[in-house]
């Protein structure tokens, strides 16, 4: 199993970018689908998670500014982001919870994608 992000990118303050995190491998069943964020110097943080059910959760300072959805024909989750900040400056990755053919549950990572807020 594994996870590949994608759609990082150099954007404008106020600028829009999408992110992809798609699933490939022998899978079951994804659960839980989470966005997280590291900033230079900082630890890493959650910025976005959906469940099984599409239940959503974010960060307060990404909240009407991100929008994390997931299309499980293709086990692939997104992550709009609108109104880019330059505080959005990170690598961002994604992480799953997934159940592969084997019954086998563990916790997968992504490999960051850059996301760079200029102003």
């Amino acid at each position: 199993v594994q996870l590949q992000a994608s759609g990082g990118g150099l954007v404008p303050v106020g600028g829009s970018l999408s992110l992809s995190c798609a699933a490939s491998g022998n899978i079951l069943n994804i659960n839980s689908v989470g966005w997280y964020r590291q900033a230079p110097g900082k630890s890493r943080e959650v910025v976005a998670v959906i469940n099984s059910a599409g239940v959503t959760n974010y960060r307060g300072s990404v909240k009407g500014r991100f929008t994390i959805s997931r299309d499980s024909a293709t086990n692939t989750t997104y992550l709009q982001m609108i109104s880019l900040k330059p505080e959005d400056t990170a690598v961002y990755y994604c992480n799953a919870e997934i159940r592969d053919s084997n019954w086998r549950l563990r916790n997968y990572w992504g490999q960051g994608t850059l996301v760079t807020v200029s102003s």
